[in-house]
Parts: C-alpha cells; structure tokens; sequence
C-alpha cells in the first residue's frame, strides 16, 4: 500500500461524506476500498449494540453472518480488538478462537491458522464498532502499514457517523430501543430478539413503524401465523415515548371466556368464585405504558363492548367494582384473522374494528422477503451455536439453496424449528463434537420445493378446443380444472394450493365459489356449492 493508493482510495470515500447514501451502499464502498487497499480475504464492519457486535456489511464471508450478534464476552479476539488503543494484529500461534470459524467463503469446515488483524472504529470520542480484516495465508500482512491501517479506521469511523447522521429515523429508533433494553434491564427480563432483514418489503415495515412508533395511535398488526408480529409490537412500543414504561402483553385467545374480563380489568375480592382478593388488569399493569392484545379476534362481544369503552374515555371498572380507574395506555392489537369479515359475520364489534384499525399494519410473510431467510437463518444459528456448545454452526451452499426455495408456509416459526432440528441432525453425524458444524440440505427435511409442486399444476391439456364456445366459458373451465389440479397435488389444503397458484387464499376461495367448487366452511366442513 502506496501513499498514491491509499490516497486514490481514501479520497472518493472523503466526497462520499457530503453525499445522500443508503448506509448500506456506503458501507460497501467502505469495505471495497479496504479489499483493494489491503491484501484481506475476508473483511467485516460490526457495530457494537449493547454487549453484542453486529454485521453491518461483510465482503468474504457467508451471507448468514449479517443475521448474527457476535456476543463480545464470547469472543476473545473481538473483545481484545475492542480493548486495543489501536490496530491489532494476532499472532499465527493465537490460540484465541476465532469467530468466524466456518463462515468464511470458499473454506468448508474449520478455519485453518491464518493472519488476521482489526481495529476499533470510535465515533465521538465512543466506541462504536470495529473492522476486522482476516487473510487466508500467514504473513499476508506482514507489509501493511498499521498507520495507514488507522487512517483507514478513522475514515470508516466518519464514514459510519455520516450514515448516523444522515438517517435521522434510524437515530431515533436505534436510541428507543436502547431505552427498552435499558427498562427490559431494570425489570430483569431477557433482551427481545430484534427484527433481522434487508428486503424490500422489510424495509418498508420498518419505514412504517419508524413513523407510526413515536404516535399515540392504536395499531392493528395483521400478518399469517408466525411472520413474527409480537417483535413489530416490541419494536413499535422501543420506537414510542412510552419505551420507558411497560409493555405488557395478553394473548386473548390462552384464556377461557370467563376470565378474559379479569385479565383485562382486574376483579375485586368475591367478585366471582375463586376471587379471594382484589387485583389488577392488564389495562392497570400496562398504565403509562403499552398494552399488547394479540389474537384479539378471539375476544368475545361482551368483552369487545368494555374494551371500546376503555379506549374511548380511558376508564374502565374492575369486574364487581363500581369504582372507576382511569388509565393512559396506548392499545396494540394483533391478528391473523380477516376482521372485517368477521364484522360482516357479526362475531367482531364494527366500532371496535375501526377504533384498532387506526393504523393497521401488515407483517410480510417470508416468502416476500427473499433472502432475508438466510440473515434469520444466521440469527437462529448463532442461538443454535450457544445452546450446544458449538464453535459455530454454518449453512453449507445446498442448504443456503433449499431454504431460498422452500415457500415458508409457517413462516419465521417454521424457519426457526427447522433449523434447531437441522443442527440437531447434524450434531447426530458426528460420533465426537465438531469445532464448526455444517448444516446440509438433507438435515433441514424440507419438503420438495415449491416450484416443482407448481410445474405438476402446470401441464394442461388443451382445453375446449370448439371455437364456437364462448371465452368466457373457455376460461372459467380452464380456472376450474387448475384449481382442481391444484387441491390434488397438495392433498386438498387450500392454503398451499393457493400459494402454487401464486394467489391469495382468501381470493381462491372466492373464486372457486363462483366457479360451482365445494369450499371450506369456517367449521372444516365443505360448504354447499352454489
């Protein structure tokens, strides 16, 4: 490294800083110019968030890393990078584990000895990060120059305030959160596991809790089973005012109907058998603060009366009381079920459904999200990783291609069981414990992909050939005999048809209906054709 190079690559990253980028892109840059400066196989830029570093941008290493927290007391090698006063570079007899064993690109298995080195990344005089910089062969960067190494570091500091700076949204949510984590310290509770993607329909939810978080508006959170919209919950009360209070969360549908009333409004002494003292609602618990209603379609009509009241004027009585409580609570609900069906039905209040649906907001599910699946799948591995007591669990390229594949009809729950059975599986193979554990596509137990299921629907014979025949008819006959194909390639489930036929269940239902098919009923059994 020349003073010319250093020069030539430093300066467009200088122009970079007065210029409107996504973070992401000026990481990249960041990370490219480090690649062509240095003779590095693997470079990372983490950010420090709490106790953990986290992947912002990585060139070298599995796409899986950006899913991951790299707990810092887990790792030796981090937490001295971190400690240093300035760049570190470790010895070829290390004996320190090295974290990313098993993630770097184009090695299978354990990471062999290697040279590595890195440097802490300060901003504002705070530590903010790091870049590490890791090089298959020893005595790669026996030249390297460790004072332009931190002249690099300086400028990946400038480079990340800019960013900071420069998307005042992520500010804001990012010190929320730290507030949350703050408050989830003091109460004693786990950390809550955040929100992991970089798809476009992922960055569009965060726009959207970015800009309804810090409001006093109900939110209605809707999304299929298991697309993980308690986190969005947890992300919009860290993202309110109200992040220093409490968020307490009650699942409508765990509790028999007569006890739901208790739960949400507390009850005084004799109210009903059983209750041999007063206590306190959710409503209560959560005053000042946010209170969850998850699959609160379950909740039964007299209930849903007494809710609105609350929402409306803030009182509520506890069940027996006549005494009044007024509360300041801001209402988040969630559901998977179409409530404005269920008002039409008349099992769902209208005002109620209206008074939720101030702002309502929709959870993508993971077959929108692309590749989103391999961050999570990272972010679940690295869980995996400490439970068993491994040096790190890696997705081998077959098992990267089924997960991209496999259409996620249970969404980010199926994802995450999938992968504790697959690192089970894989831990099975092995007679003694491995350092680095490789997942394969045969220890996930997927089915056959989507796509092969589709082309089974697809080959149609040509249908109604008589040109006299109306193209109505022509068509209707056509939609009849694919749905049909569909429903039998797929065992007569409905929800996995729709998704071969790339349609809204809700919608294939509709359609088979005006087409004369027999359709589910809401009680399972096939309802009358019309």
């Amino acid at each position: 490294m020349t003073p010319q190079s250093l020069l030539a690559a430093m300066l467009p990253l200088v122009a970079d800083l007065a210029r409107q980028i996504p973070p992401s892109e000026r990481y990249r840059r960041l990370l490219d110019a480090v690649r062509r400066l240095l003779p590095a196989d693997a470079v990372a830029l983490l950010r420090l968030d709490g106790d953990a570093l986290v992947p912002l941008a990585v060139d070298g290493l599995a796409p899986d890393t950006l899913g991951r927290r790299f707990l810092v007391g887990q790792h030796p090698r981090l937490q001295a990078l971190l400690q240093a006063q300035g760049p570190l570079r470790f010895a070829p007899d290390c004996g320190l584990p090295d974290p990313y064993d098993g993630l770097v690109e184009h090695v299978h298995g354990h990471l062999p000895v290697h040279d590595c080195m890195g440097c802490a990344l300060r901003v504002q005089d705070r530590p903010w990060g790091l870049m590490t910089l890791d090089a298959l062969a020893l005595s790669r960067f026996d030249g390297v120059d460790m004072v332009a190494l931190q002249s690099l570091a300086d400028l990946a500091a400038a480079t990340v305030a800019a960013a900071e700076r420069m998307d005042d949204l992520a500010l804001r949510a990012e010190d929320a959160q730290r507030r949350a984590e703050q408050y989830r310290r003091a109460a004693g509770s786990t950390p809550a596991r955040r929100l992991v993607g970089r798809s476009a329909a992922h960055r569009a939810l965060l726009r959207e809790i970015a800009l309804v978080g810090p409001s006093d508006l109900t939110v209605l959170v809707g999304g299929e089973t298991g697309v993980g919209k308690e986190l969005v919950v947890q992300a919009l009360h860290a993202a309110s005012p109200r992040a220093g209070r409490p968020l307490v969360s009650l699942n409508c549908a765990a509790l028999p109907e007569t006890l739901v009333e208790s739960e949400l409004f507390g009850h005084v002494r004799g109210a009903f058998s059983g209750a041999v003292a007063e206590r306190q609602g959710k409503f209560e618990l959560a005053d000042g603060g946010t209170l969850f209603l998850d699959e609160v379609g379950e909740l039964p009509l007299a209930v849903q009366a007494k809710l609105l009241r609350v929402l409306q004027n803030g009182q509520l009585q506890r069940l027996g009381s006549d005494r009044e409580h007024r509360v300041d609570v801001r209402l988040v609900a969630a559901t998977n079920r179409d409530l404005a069906a269920e008002v039409r039905a008349g099992r769902f209040r209208a005002d109620l459904y209206h008074r939720l649906g101030a702002y309502p907001l929709q959870v993508p599910p993971l077959r929108e999200r692309g590749r989103d699946v391999l961050l999570l799948a990272g972010a679940f591995l690295e869980e995996q990783r400490a439970s068993l007591g491994l040096g790190n669990v890696r997705l081998d390229a077959e098992a990267q291609q089924a997960l991209l594949a496999h259409a996620w009809p249970g969404n980010v729950r199926e994802l995450e069981h999938v992968l504790a059975r697959a690192a089970l599986r894989a831990l099975g193979r092995h007679a003694q414990r491995p350092r680095v554990l490789s997942v394969g596509a045969g220890d996930l137990g997927l089915a056959a992909p989507p796509q092969a299921l589709a082309v089974a629907v697809a080959p149609m014979p040509a249908l109604l050939p008589d040109a006299t025949v109306p193209l109505r008819q022509r068509v209707q006959a056509f939609e009849r005999q694919a749905i049909e194909q569909a429903l039998a390639a797929h065992a007569g489930n409905w929800a996995a048809a729709a998704r071969a036929l790339a349609v809204d269940r809700a919608n294939l239902v509709r359609l088979a209906r005006r087409l004369g098919l027999a359709v589910p009923a809401r009680n399972g059994r096939r309802a009358p054709t019309g």
